[in-house]
């Protein structure tokens, strides 16, 4: 592990415990499901998930806000170009949706070098039924449960929404609760590769070695990068469903293309969908891991996306 590496989790484990410690705010107002102004302390905890099939234990990182509850459930899925990261990835944007009055579940994933595509994919759908079971004994509110993704993440967290009845991404069964589905209520992303064919294309193009191993890393066979591909399964009509989607996107990022993003957005609202297209101007793939006014920016874009979800779900439930 490397020295920043080592920095940065001793960091996290701080102001993990001064979250646990912080006084939780008031609760929301009654009518509002969720608040982006919200300010609560937060319980942070980490649990066992589920184990690769090589036997490595992923775990899920807590971020439970202090409040009467229930609260609204999200679940963040860390980018990595599938072949690194963890939970830990996303941690800045899961403390500031969670302080507003959320319960963010951010998991670990099977990595490209334990597995192909669709291992993460499966991680994740288990995921989302693994936390509608687990979600009332972290004060949360299972049927709200949405999804976070970014980058790579962000990838996953299309497919697992586009075809959450899939058997193959179902095909890791949840014996505590089978009758639980992987349907979400909306997906939020920031710079999603939603088109990993033609991001493999722009890292040839670019002669960026690292991202072109970790395509072939991740897609073996290589013709899977053609099946579990958001944009060519919108391209090919597949049968799908269509939760509204946020798209959060650099301007500068040369990785995943503003271009590349806005046909997607496009197709997506042409085959029926919601999606929400933000483009941040001059930021690249990985703005968010930085502090400044464009990362706050982006912690409330995500919060006032999902606060406009969660009425509107409220509404049609009368």
């Amino acid at each position: 592990m490397s020295a920043h590496r080592s920095g940065r989790r001793d960091f996290l484990k701080k102001t993990t415990a001064l979250g646990a410690a912080s006084v939780a705010a008031p609760a929301l107002a009654a009518k509002m499901p969720y608040d982006p102004a919200g300010q609560h302390g937060l319980k942070i905890a980490e649990v066992p998930f589920r184990r690769t099939a090589a036997g490595r234990e992923l775990v899920a990182r807590i971020y439970q806000p202090q409040g009467k509850g229930p609260f609204p459930v999200l679940l963040d899925l860390h980018g990595g170009a599938w072949w690194r990261k963890d939970r830990f990835a996303n941690e800045p944007m899961d403390r500031a949706i969670a302080a507003a009055g959320m319960l963010v579940v951010a998991i670990d994933l099977t990595l490209s070098g334990e597995a192909p595509y669709p291992a993460s994919v499966q991680d994740a759908n288990y995921g989302v039924r693994w936390l509608k079971w687990k979600a009332a004994g972290w004060s949360g509110d299972a049927s709200t449960l949405g999804v976070l993704g970014s980058s790579s993440g962000g990838h996953v967290a299309e497919l697992i929404a586009m075809r959450p009845k899939d058997k193959r991404y179902n095909a890791i069964a949840l014996a505590e609760a089978p009758g639980l589905d992987a349907s979400v209520t909306y997906v939020a992303t920031r710079a999603p590769i939603s088109d990993p064919y033609t991001r493999w294309q722009q890292a040839e193009k670019m002669k960026r070695e690292e991202l072109i191993k970790a395509s072939k890393a991740y897609f073996r066979p290589w013709e899977d990068i053609h099946e579990g591909n958001p944009q060519e399964i919108l391209d090919r009509k597949e049968p799908v469903a269509l939760r509204p989607l946020l798209i959060m996107q650099g301007g500068a990022d040369d990785n995943m293309t503003p271009q590349n993003q806005s046909k997607f957005a496009a197709s997506y609202r042409a085959a029926g969908g919601d999606c929400q297209l933000q483009v941040f101007e001059g930021a690249e793939h990985e703005w968010v891991a930085k502090p400044g006014p464009q990362t706050d920016e982006a912690h409330m874009v995500v919060k006032s996306f999902v606060a406009r979800q969660l009425a509107a779900r409220t509404a049609r439930l009368g």
